[in-house]
């Protein structure tokens, strides 16, 4: 008997990656630059995962004009790549996981991004800390609507050939269990990104996990799940 397909599906900012201090830090510097006196992290955080444009029409004062709008999340853009150019410029991984992306991978897990970054960014990270190569599908805003829209995630299910049964969503916020719930898959919060514990559960989190060590037994608990719904 063959072992059931298992995707687990990975959003990239405060889940795998570190970046609260580079996203605020180029929030804070577009609206400085668009005149509109810098922001702080409190707001900042709550669009992380969305695409960008929503992202800054979220933040950005009522009735801002949308052209204006437009300029405010090009120069966002411009303020990453400033960063990126800067000494001693850090965007880490989280402790622990890599440690667990082995393991799924080894254990025969197929892996998947959904992240409200284009692709240029993601792979920019990804080339960074040597990450294309555990992964099989990649989901970005290029391909269509972001979070919370279920695309990326039944995108992700349809190229690796998985049911909904099959996939786990995991992410720090709110937009990304509220995606992978309209998909119709499992979702695995976890609280050391940019939500909050209420924000995340908001958004329908099957669980909310605060270290790799919870995280890794709420996978392995979803596997023998799969395993006993596949016999």
């Amino acid at each position: 008997m063959t072992t059931p397909l298992k995707l687990a599906i990975w959003d990239v900012d405060g889940t795998i990656v570190d970046s609260r201090q580079v996203i605020q830090k180029a929030m804070d510097r577009a609206f400085k630059r668009a005149g509109l006196g810098g922001i702080d992290y409190d707001r900042t955080r709550t669009i992380v995962g969305l695409e960008l444009g929503e992202a800054v029409a979220r933040l950005a004062p009522p009735d801002y004009p949308a052209e204006k709008a437009v300029q405010l999340a090009s120069f966002y853009k411009e303020a990453f790549v400033e960063q990126r150019a800067e000494p001693g410029f850090e965007e880490p991984l989280y402790d622990g996981v890599r440690d667990t992306i082995e393991r799924l991978v080894e254990d025969g897990w197929l892996m998947g991004v959904a992240t409200g970054k284009a692709r240029r960014g993601l792979d920019i990270v990804f080339d960074h800390h040597d990450l294309h190569r555990y992964f099989d599908t990649f989901q970005t805003v290029d391909g269509g609507a972001g979070k919370p829209h279920p695309r990326m995630v039944l995108d992700a299910m349809r190229e690796t050939g998985t049911d909904a049964f099959q996939a786990v969503m995991i992410g720090d916020t709110k937009f990304d269990m509220e995606m992978g719930r309209n998909a119709g898959v499992h979702t695995l919060g976890v609280s050391w990104g940019f939500h909050t514990l209420d924000e995340i559960a908001e958004g329908g989190a099957h669980s909310i996990h605060h270290d790799f060590a919870e995280l890794d037994a709420a996978l392995d608990a979803f596997a023998a799940q799969v395993d006993e719904q596949a016999a």
